[in-house]
């Protein structure tokens, strides 16, 4: 097998996704993460269309990169103007990029509606483009617009303008599901189509996720000859997004035996694609498949008892094959193989007779039937594990009172809040107060600001997300029903993430339990880095 390069144009194409937006300097250091992880090419931006991507271009020149090249991207030239009077085109050899992609149009609708201009003039536009930049650039990618839509309304055509750029000179012919709506077998009739009339030219795929098909139809390509693969991390993109490399990489490697990035950059798959995400400022979506956290979940008690046998049985590859982990959820569907597997991971392995295996059993299914959720808040379960199976008290400071106000002046544009704190360090009282952006970071940094100078270590403490639902019908250890509210926490450090969980007919109650759980756990992890845990 040939090795596939990897183009990834999160830079540019990417950043039309909603939501999405990065700076220059964003752009820098996701340049660099790619570079670490071994993608062959970067896609920077359209120097000729916005400052940002100019800038990116201005700064990235001064930067080294070990593994990539970078790429500019732009179009052919205007038709009413030429190559050298054509500012937009001109500024990609301005931009002083070794490589360049330019796209051109390759479905005649566009030609006529988007252009104004006919068939043959839009063939001459592309070969007069790609003549011009080739002499000038290492490498020169020629992007088939809409190739497969042309390709199914007029072949011919298509074919002519994917024929035009390659006897120009560029060196790969990326066509491109633009609209993103085509099927698998769509996109191996036109890629045989290209092989057939030009059988000594590269080819590349560009899809978009439009139909939920653009892994597919990218793997599709390339099991038809395409030896390079544009998308992006995590499949940002406009609209549905473009086709995600976090999936069609570790299917290359692991299923089709293709070589793109090697097995050693692979496994840094999990750590990239997160931390693109946090540049991004978007939550990594959960059930992204290979990446994301809950790829390698398993909740059922018949599926972890499997798993822990051969995780082949319930797992497609190895976690660790792309740098993820398995992970057994906690719920009132666990049987005794989840707890089993949890004990071995906490380092206090349990014997399935073990007494305190039921009371954890029946603890858990108790608190989960009143709204408290396990599967997702695993730093509050592994506090209640270690009080029940470790007998330990985690007394790291006393609870005493707090109260906390809303209010909103005629003079203040947004409402304000203010939480006041009173707790017990050992044999010290710590009565602080601090104001925050609602109620629950209120209390948040009151409570901090009562406990750093006992412990310092809380400073690096976040409080990343918060979420809350309102949970009717459940039921109450009286016996009867009533609306609760189940708040989740996730909190950070510089190390990592943990969420935790409170439930109350008051919010500002379960926010207090979620808060309290995740100071309590960071204070517990600390604790075992101590002594080597």
């Amino acid at each position: 097998m040939y090795r596939i390069a990897i183009y990834d144009t999160t830079l540019r194409d990417g950043t039309q996704a909603e939501e999405l937006n990065l700076t220059t300097e964003d752009k820098v250091r996701i340049a660099h993460k790619l570079d670490e992880l071994g993608v062959h090419y970067i896609e920077g931006g359209w120097p000729g269309s916005n400052p940002t991507d100019r800038h990116f271009f201005d700064e990235i020149a001064s930067h080294q990169f070990r593994n990539s090249s970078i790429a500019a991207f732009g179009s052919t030239y205007n038709p009413k103007a030429t190559p050298e009077t054509d500012p937009i085109f001109q500024s990609l050899l301005d931009c002083g990029a070794d490589v360049l992609t330019i796209f051109g149009k390759t479905w005649d609708l566009h030609a006529e509606l988007a252009l104004g201009i006919d068939n043959d003039r839009n063939v001459e536009l592309i070969r007069e483009s790609v003549a011009y930049l080739r002499p000038n650039v290492r490498e020169l990618f020629f992007d088939a617009e809409h190739f497969f839509d042309g390709f199914r309304n007029n072949p011919e055509f298509a074919l002519d303008c994917v024929q035009a750029a390659h006897e120009a000179g560029a060196d790969v012919l990326v066509l491109c599901d633009t609209n993103g709506g085509s099927l698998p077998h769509q996109i191996a009739e036109a890629v045989k189509a290209v092989t057939q009339r030009l059988p000594e030219a590269k080819l590349g795929i560009h899809a978009h996720n439009d139909g939920e098909l653009a892994v597919a139809n990218s793997l599709e390509a390339i099991r038809h000859g395409a030896v390079q693969v544009q998308g992006t991390m995590n499949g940002y993109g406009e609209r549905c997004g473009n086709a995600n490399l976090c999936s069609i990489i570790p299917n290359l490697e692991l299923k089709l035996g293709y070589e793109s990035l090697g097995p050693d950059n692979m496994a840094r798959l999990t750590e990239v694609s997160h931390y693109i995400s946090e540049i991004a400022n978007l939550r990594p979506f959960m059930r992204q498949p290979f990446v994301g956290a809950s790829a390698f979940a398993h909740k059922g008690g018949v599926h972890v008892s499997a798993v822990r046998k051969d995780s082949r049985t319930y797992e497609h590859i190895r976690p660790e094959a792309v740098g993820n982990v398995q992970r057994v959820l906690l719920s009132d569907l666990a049987g005794r193989s989840n707890l089993l597997h949890k004990a071995e991971q906490f380092g206090h392995p349990l014997e399935k007779g073990d007494p305190r295996l039921d009371q954890l059993i029946k603890e858990l299914k108790q608190r989960e039937s009143m709204g408290f959720e396990y599967s997702v808040a695993e730093a509050s379960f592994e506090l209640m594990f270690h009080k029940i199976v470790s007998g330990r008290h985690f007394n790291y400071f006393k609870f005493r009172n707090f109260f906390v106000v809303d209010a909103k002046r005629e003079e203040d544009s947004e409402p304000f809040s203010e939480a006041t704190v009173m707790v017990h360090v050992g044999d010290k009282e710590e009565h602080t107060a601090a104001t925050g952006m609602g109620p629950v970071n209120a209390l948040d940094r009151a409570l901090r600001k009562g406990l750093e100078r006992f412990y310092p270590c809380l400073e690096d403490v976040r409080l990343l997300d918060f979420k809350v639902r309102v949970l009717s019908g459940a039921v109450r250890d009286t016996g009867g029903t009533a609306s609760f509210v189940r708040v989740l926490v996730e909190s950070g450090d510089s190390i990592e993430r943990w969420t935790t969980v409170g439930v109350s007919h008051n919010i500002i109650e379960a926010s207090w339990q979620a808060v309290v759980d995740s100071y309590n756990y960071k204070l517990f992890r600390e604790d075992m880095r101590k002594i080597g845990h």
